[in-house]
């Protein structure tokens, strides 16, 4: 059963960057689309980006395009969202899931992990 860690979050300023990192075990994530999801106290779950299985698609949402970067090292099973200028909207819980259907298949995928805060702030 495949189980997923998300790590890399913490308190920033305005303009920096963190690196998050989505660590699986149990399966190989190269074979699962994967993607990144947030949510904000009050607000519902935003999915932000995703990779397909075979890296031949990849989706920003409107609010991270141009800032945020999806990747994947598959000698370490992991997926990885590099987040550049970084602004106070982007502070949520932030949360990678799995899925063997494509990126459609995210939402209702039962493969997500616990989350990581990042906090924007100065």
């Amino acid at each position: 059963q495949l189980q997923l860690v998300e790590s890399g979050g913490g308190l920033v300023q305005p303009g920096e960057s963190l690196r998050l990192s989505c660590a699986a075990s149990g399966r190989t994530l190269a074979y699962y689309a994967v993607g990144w999801f947030r949510q904000a106290p009050g607000k519902e779950r935003e999915e932000i980006s995703c990779i397909s299985s075979r890296d031949t698609s990849t989706y920003y949402s409107d609010s991270v395009k141009g800032r945020f970067t999806m990747s994947r090292d598959n000698s370490k099973n992991t997926v990885s969202l590099q987040m550049n200028s970084l602004e106070p909207k982007d502070t949520a819980v932030y949360y990678c899931a799995a899925s063997t259907v494509g990126c459609a298949g995210l939402t209702t995928s039962p493969n997500w992990g616990q989350g990581t805060q990042v906090t924007v702030s100065s």
